[in-house]
């Protein structure tokens, strides 16, 4: 596909997906929505790719919803949210893959609960987060509601979605927001470094732990624990469980494969 509003990069088993209108601070509209949905299923589905990057070109990760075409009359808000968010969250969550979410500038509306959707959360020191929807009448979207008292707490996420306030990366760190920030000037390296390191980590396991992940929140003990008895037969019928064995007693590095 020849994206317009992102760029779509594959480098080392990783699919670097990155938001590109940096003159609205990345903010999202219909198009580049539905670019960043057909880059994920085209990551999905590309068996070489084992991890996947999402960030944001220039000084922003994004600004969240474009608000000129929110108010141009074009598209009902459900239209916007059922087209272009609600898809979005729910591919990062089913992607059988890890994501991480490279928060390099500010992070406000939907752009920060896309990012808080991912699986690992890392920040520029430069970036920061807003659940900036009280400001202009809205609710949280994108999930917000859902991740982000599941991350901080209720009263915390309550007050940053009643306030508006900003959160500094290092705060968001500190709170269990988000997993690590780095130096600005360090950034982008340890971006790749990171995910590098996931695509060479045993894809098949990250992908059954990420489903378990998923189910947690809902299930009560007795249902996670059958759950964790399943995919660990299915894990150690693995070819990467076998790889793993293999290189503990062989004292050497593992080759998984993701199978």
């Amino acid at each position: 596909m020849d994206y317009k509003l992102i760029k779509y990069d594959i480098k080392d088993k990783v699919a670097y997906i990155t938001l590109n209108r940096p003159d609205v601070l990345n903010s999202f509209n219909r198009e580049m929505s539905l670019e960043v949905q057909e880059a994920l299923h085209s990551a999905t589905e590309d068996i070489q790719v084992r991890c996947i990057v999402i960030t944001g070109e220039g000084r922003a990760f994004s600004a969240g919803q474009d608000l000129e075409e929110a108010i141009s009359g074009k598209y009902e808000v459900t239209d916007i949210i059922i087209r272009q968010y609600n898809p979005i969250i729910t591919l990062i969550r089913n992607i059988p893959k890890p994501v991480i979410a490279a928060v390099n500038g500010i992070a406000a509306g939907a752009g920060a609960n896309i990012a808080l959707a991912c699986d690992i959360v890392i920040a520029s020191d430069k970036a920061s987060f807003i659940q900036s929807f009280s400001n202009i009448g809205l609710v949280p979207d994108s999930g917000g509601t859902y991740f982000l008292p599941r991350l901080i707490g209720m009263a915390k996420a309550s007050a940053l979605m009643f306030l508006a306030e900003k959160v500094d990366a290092k705060s968001a760190e500190e709170m269990g927001m988000i997993y690590k920030t780095f130096p600005a000037e360090e950034f982008a390296a340890e971006t790749e470094a990171m995910a590098n390191h996931l695509a060479d980590r045993p894809t098949k396991g990250l992908a059954l732990t990420k489903h378990l992940l998923n189910t947690t929140i809902d299930n009560d003990l007795a249902t996670q624990l059958e759950e964790e008895m399943k995919l660990q037969n299915i894990a150690s019928n693995s070819d990467d469980y076998k790889e793993g064995v293999s290189a503990f007693l062989e004292k050497r590095k593992p080759i998984y494969k993701g199978m």
